[in-house]
């Protein structure tokens, strides 16, 4: 099993704690910037940053659909960590300033990927998929906090 891992940036315009703040937001600002690759959203216990329990379905590819259930913390300041408790994803959110009023927003999934041939094609071709999906995620974070 070797590990696999996505990660894509965007600079947003918004001061990074202003930024971080919407992404912390599970209630409120976390389910209106998701894409359609997410469904059956729901916050199980807390909803801003650390300590919050979060539920949905990531449908990466019209065959495969993973069922999340994530433990957020804050390890650092400007970090967001989601541990996924149904397999070994970890997502990982930092915001730091990119300039005068911008933020970058880099966010890594990594995962133990499977074995043999299928986990070549895991490993070749999941990290881009996944890395189109976050892209629109940060596209949509992007409008949000530019609103």
């Amino acid at each position: 099993m070797a590990q696999v891992e996505a990660t894509t940036e965007r600079v947003v315009t918004g001061q990074p704690d202003d930024v971080f703040d919407a992404l912390a937001d599970y209630n409120g600002t976390r389910s209106k910037i998701l894409t359609e690759h997410f469904s059956e959203y729901e916050v199980r216990e807390g909803g801003d940053g650390e300590g919050t329990l979060v539920h949905w379905k990531l449908q990466a590819t019209s065959k495969r659909i993973r069922d999340c259930l994530l433990e957020v913390t804050e390890p650092t300041d400007g970090e967001l960590v989601e541990k996924d408790r149904n397999s070994s994803m970890v997502t990982t959110w930092r915001v730091t300033p990119a300039g005068e009023g911008r933020s970058r927003v880099v966010v890594t999934t990594v995962w133990n990927g499977a074995g043999g041939i299928g986990g070549f094609f895991e490993k070749t071709f999941a990290p881009k998929g996944l890395a189109r999906i976050y892209d629109g995620v940060l596209a949509n974070l992007a409008a949000e906090v530019e609103k």
